[in-house]
């Protein structure tokens, strides 16, 4: 058999297909037709998740993978299918998950370690006051995302250097990338959203999301399934007004007024067609005179030729 270092298209199938290995991950499902849905939804997000690893090469043998875990349905989950993937992958590669303690007043600390523990994961829990700087420094009736996100992913980058991770995964969804895509577009002027596979700013970490293929209903449906203990974030979740949470809702109603919207929409952040937009750091709109005439040039003395 020819080695690999890579997720390989012709074993998707195997991937899917493939049972979980332990029991203590499978949930006490009430009858046979629950089971079948279960094992549906689960084939599902395995296989979006797989598909997701093969097109932008998430993950390559030897990865040491840091899993970045909240202690959300989306993080649990993203955990849990690597694991299912990581039993049958061709190719080696390892998971270390981390949970970054920020501190928050209320924030129950022994429900992640009693989790992982019984999973027999290897985990660290990463202590940092970020809270205190969050509240300190957003101005009153201010959103504290933008401040948090920067204070936890610095923590998280730097924590992966020290034990050795050369991935970082992020339990984004579909949902996530098109939100922040509507966010940018709405409040920033600019069109991006969230890339699966992204280099850091300073070069030192990739970092991948598995579950970009993944609609959040899915994930909500197996976490509920699969009763994670889920931790509520208090600091930002309790905030009214978000932008986000408007945009998530503004989504969630054209997904149930037109069904396939928000998959047309996600096609559309894959296919892109820098000539069609209007900017000139991705196409050469000046240059398009001397492409005309190299053009042109180029069907005269193919008509000419005898």
């Amino acid at each position: 058999m020819q080695s690999l270092n890579h997720f390989d298209p012709a074993h998707l199938d195997t991937l899917a297909a493939a049972p979980t290995a332990s029991a203590q991950c499978q949930p006490e499902l009430a009858d046979a037709k629950q089971k079948r849905e279960f094992n549906k939804l689960q084939k599902r997000l395995r296989r979006e998740v797989g598909n997701a690893i093969i097109d932008y090469q998430m993950i390559n043998e030897g990865d040491r993978v840091m899993v970045c875990l909240s202690g959300g349905k989306d993080s649990y989950t993203m955990l849990e299918i690597l694991r299912n993937l990581q039993r049958n992958a061709p190719i080696k590669f390892s998971l270390v998950a981390v949970n970054l303690d920020q501190k928050q007043p209320g924030f129950p600390e022994h429900v992640l370690p009693t989790y992982l523990d019984k999973q027999d994961v290897e985990y660290h829990i990463v202590e940092r006051d970020t809270y205190s700087v969050v509240k300190e420094k957003t101005p009153k009736g201010k959103t504290t995302c933008a401040l948090c996100s920067r204070l936890r992913r610095g923590s998280l980058y730097g924590f992966a250097e020290e034990i050795g991770a050369n991935k970082i995964a992020l339990g984004h969804h579909r949902e996530d990338i098109l939100e922040t895509l509507f966010l940018n577009m709405f409040f920033g002027g600019n069109l991006k959203a969230m890339p699966p596979k992204l280099l850091s700013d300073d070069g030192k970490n990739i970092v991948i999301r598995p579950l970009a293929y993944c609609k959040e209903a899915d994930i909500a449906e197996f976490s509920r399934l699969m009763e994670f203990p889920i931790i509520p974030c208090n600091l930002c979740g309790s905030q009214p007004n978000m932008q986000r949470q408007v945009v998530k809702e503004m989504l969630a109603e054209w997904d149930k007024k037109f069904p396939g919207r928000l998959e047309s929409m996600f096609k559309a952040v894959t296919n892109i067609a820098p000539s069609q937009l209007a900017d000139r750091n991705l196409f050469d709109f000046a240059g398009l005179e001397a492409k005309q005439a190299e053009l042109l040039a180029g069907r005269i003395q193919a008509f000419n030729v005898s």
